[in-house]
């Protein structure tokens, strides 16, 4: 299994940005997915999630109205769009299943949102 999270950056609070997570080694269709994110001193926490088919969506109270998860199926691919950012943003970002078991955790994508 591989997990591949890309497109973090540095961005000025009210920016955006879009993290892609490219997965491989197990049947990622079948799987519901989430995103997660670990700030400095932090424990990881759970950010945003998505059915097998897309068809529902969950986010944690403080991304919600500001953050869309969405799949491509057909590639393999889960993605965060994130908007009107805000310096608690500022983390790795990481995606796996939505909840444990998890696969083995990817590098990460680091987000960093100035003030």
């Amino acid at each position: 299994v591989q997990l591949v999270e890309s497109g973090g950056g540095l961005v000025q609070a009210g920016g955006s940005l879009r993290l892609s997570c490219a997965a491989s080694g197990f049947p990622f269709s079948s799987y519901a997915m989430g995103w997660f994110r670990q700030a400095p001193g932090k424990e990881r926490v759970f950010v945003a999630a998505i059915t097998w088919s897309g068809g529902s969506t969950y986010y944690r109270t403080s991304v919600r109205g500001r953050f869309t998860i969405s799949r491509d199926n057909a590639k393999n691919t889960l993605y965060l769009q994130m908007n009107s950012l805000e310096p608690e943003d500022t983390a790795v970002y990481y995606c796996n299943t939505d909840k444990a078991p998890y696969w083995s955790w990817g590098q990460g994508t680091q987000v960093t949102v100035s003030s």
